[in-house]
């Protein structure tokens, strides 16, 4: 299992840990699962934060 994966599954675990129930717990699931998939591709190496920054057309400052 990637670090991804496991990232995610963490964050949604969390997310069901502090709050059950209803749509507001949907949300919250949905983000910290996003969350924790973002910070396993990052400890995997398939992402760098610079990936957030960089503009797209390849042009620098």
């Amino acid at each position: 299992m990637s670090m991804a994966t496991t990232g995610m599954i963490a964050g949604m675990g969390l997310a069901f840990a502090g709050y059950f129930g209803g749509f507001g717990a949907f949300l919250l699931v949905a983000a910290l699962g996003a969350i924790g998939f973002v910070a396993g591709r990052f400890l995997d190496g398939d992402l760098e934060l610079g990936d957030f920054f960089r503009p797209r057309d390849g042009s620098g400052r």
